[in-house]
This record gives structure tokens, C-alpha cells and sequence, in this order.
């Protein structure tokens, strides 16, 4: 059967971008930026380790990466390998202001004995001291072995930080994590722009990892908009990141209630309100060949500028994720309040 024009045109653009590049691997990232997109899509760069794209140095740019790291180390059984220490290279690759870190390690006596360069301190701070960045972390799941949870590396100023329980049964332990940011007066820390935070004075960074099970992904993603309508000022900026899990694109809508887009979708929502399709999110599990658009980045406040995955080899010699990477700017409308959550059914209001 003959191709379409557009398929013709597109598998011409990648052989072209194989023959030049020396190969499939090298190539990939090419095509990632000549692939079609729909008007107004964010524009996606795939990241290698070894080759990331530089911060920007427009002033008003706020780059934000989200990453389940798979407690620092990949494989299983007798073919487990430390990555930790890799980790944070290729963090320091992705330069983002904001790391927004899951499955992260704060105790695990028996990798402590198998693997002799295991750090001593736990490994949002080993990330953190390495980087220069400001850490925050708490605890999700303690079990017979260790304990691990979410993290945030920032190189904005800390003001607070809070945990918010969301496990759905006691199987899984899940929580939020929510660390209010300074941003006023960081004009000359970002270049000369007084709009680091989208327009407000604090910036609240929620950091999540959602369950295993639909229903109670669900329920996981109605206490999030819950508690960011009881917890977080409507005038005040957003961003809420990490592995939602929702494999089979369910998710995002909800978060509208609190004024929350999903700015790492390639394509916004339709007008009528319908979720973006699969397709249209950046996929990111497993890192080797990424199928799934497990980690997702909301914001209330910014747009999204650019948007990367690293993606590739080198990355999955780290996680068994991709990490996601996206420059925000902010919004060119100022923070509204967030609509009214009667449509949830949480019967609450919106802090204004």
C-alpha cells in the first residue's frame, strides 16, 4: 500500500537525518525536532546525557525537570549496579532550577554492604551538595529494608516544606510533597527579571508519586486538587511534578479546578474540554525505549517555552525512567483564582 504524502515526507526526514547523523542513536534527536507538530505546541528536544541542551539565557526562563530515579540504583538481582553517582552528572547535564525527584533513598542498610561506594549521607543531599542546590525531602514508604520517598533540588530559596499523605491502602505509601519557594527579589539570581514566579512573590512546588492502581490514582489525584484548593493561595504560582503512573492517559483534567495546565503535553486540551490524547504526551517509561507518558509537569502561572526528554542509552544506564525536562516563562495573563471545585464533587472553594 503506498504511503501518504505526510508519512513519505516524514520517513525522508529520518532517513535523511540516519545518514547524517552516523546512525540511529545519534539521529534521534534530530528527528525529534523535525517532527510535525500542531500549532502552538510546546517544541521537544530528546536530551543525551553527553549532549544536553544548555539552559536558556532569556531572564524570564524557569527550567524544571522531573525524575523518578529509581532509588539510585538499576537492574535486579545479581546484575543491580549503582547509579546514584552517575545521577548526578547527568542532573548537572539537564542544569534545570528545579529537580523535582522521586523514589529517592534515605536509608538502605543491605545496599549499604553490597555496594562499597554507597554514599553515606542520604541521596537528596549526596544530589544536592554535588549540585550547589537547596534540598527538600520526606519520607513516602519505610519498609523492612530502607526507607525512601520524593525530593526537591531547587536554586531558589526554601521558605517552607509540608508532606501530605495520599495512600490509597496500606500496600503502597504515597505522599506529597509541597515546599513553598522564595521568589521576590530574585531579579539579579535570574538575569534581571522580577517574574521568576509567574507573577507572585512564593512559588509552591509539589512534587508527587502516585499508585499502581487506577481507582486509586483517582482518588490520589482528587486529594491533590483538594488540598492544593485548601493549602495554596489562588494568586499564588504552581507547579506540581512527578510519576503519575497514569499509563493509559486518564489523569490531568482534574487539576484544571485549581487552575493547573499541563505544560509538558506537546498539544493543550481541546476548547471543549476534553484531555489531550495519548500522543499527544511526551512518553517517558521505560528510559531504553520510552512507551508510557508516566511523568507528567503542571504549572499555574507559567507557559511552557521548550520541552525535552532525556532520552536514550546513556539515560537508561540510570533509571528505569526518562527525565522530562521544560523551560517555563510565565503566563502573559496574571494568576487568576481557580475556578470553583463544584464539578469535583470535594465540595470545597478556592482560596482567592
Amino acid at each position: 500500500m503506498k504511503m501518504p504524502d505526510r508519512r513519505q515526507q516524514k520517513a525522508a526526514r529520518l532517513r535523511a537525518a540516519l545518514t547524517a547523523a552516523g546512525g540511529p542513536a545519534a539521529a534521534l534527536a534530530s528527528h525529534a525536532a523535525t517532527s510535525a507538530r500542531g500549532p502552538g505546541d510546546a517544541s521537544e528536544t530528546r536530551v543525551e546525557p553527553s549532549a544536553a541542551v544548555p539552559a536558556p539565557t532569556v531572564a524570564d526562563v524557569l527550567r524544571v525537570a522531573s525524575y523518578n530515579i529509581h532509588k539510585g540504583v538499576v537492574g535486579l538481582g545479581p546484575t543491580k549496579r549503582l547509579s546514584i553517582h552517575e545521577l548526578q552528572e547527568g542532573l548537572r547535564e539537564l542544569d534545570a532550577d528545579l529537580v523535582f525527584l522521586q523514589e529517592v533513598q534515605f536509608t538502605h542498610p543491605r545496599h549499604a554492604r553490597r555496594f562499597s561506594h554507597w554514599p553515606e549521607l542520604p541521596q537528596h543531599e549526596v544530589l544536592g551538595r554535588g549540585l550547589g542546590m537547596h534540598t527538600a525531602y520526606h519520607t513516602n514508604a519505610t519498609t523492612r529494608h530502607g526507607e525512601h520517598g520524593n525530593a526537591l533540588l531547587t536554586r531558589l530559596p526554601i521558605l517552607s516544606v509540608a508532606h501530605h499523605d495520599v495512600s490509597d491502602h496500606r500496600f503502597e505509601q504515597r505522599g506529597l510533597l509541597h515546599v513553598r519557594l522564595q521568589c521576590a527579589g530574585l531579579g539579579a539570581w535570574h538575569g534581571g527579571s522580577s517574574a521568576v514566579g509567574g507573577g507572585s512573590a512564593v512559588l509552591h512546588a509539589i512534587v508527587v508519586h502516585f499508585g499502581l492502581f487506577s481507582a486509586g490514582r483517582k482518588r490520589q489525584i482528587a486529594r491533590l486538587v483538594h488540598y492544593i484548593a485548601a493549602q495554596v493561595p489562588g494568586d499564588e504560582s504552581v507547579i506540581v511534578a512527578g510519576d503519575f503512573n497514569d499509563w493509559r492517559g486518564q489523569l490531568g483534567t482534574e487539576l484544571a479546578a485549581v487552575g493547573l495546565i499541563d505544560v509538558s503535553a506537546r498539544q493543550s486540551p481541546h476548547a471543549d474540554g476534553r484531555k489531550p490524547r495519548w500522543r499527544h504526551r511526551v512518553r517517558t517509561f521505560p528510559a531504553r525505549l520510552p512507551l508510557m507518558p508516566l511523568d507528567r509537569i503542571y504549572a499555574r502561572g507559567y507557559a511552557a517555552r521548550s520541552l525535552g526528554l532525556g532520552w536514550g542509552a546513556g539515560w537508561a544506564r540510570l533509571s528505569d525512567h526518562a527525565p522530562l525536562l521544560v523551560d517555563l516563562e510565565p503566563a502573559t495573563t496574571a494568576v487568576a483564582g481557580a475556578a470553583p471545585l463544584a464539578s469535583s464533587g470535594l465540595g470545597v472553594g478556592v482560596r482567592g
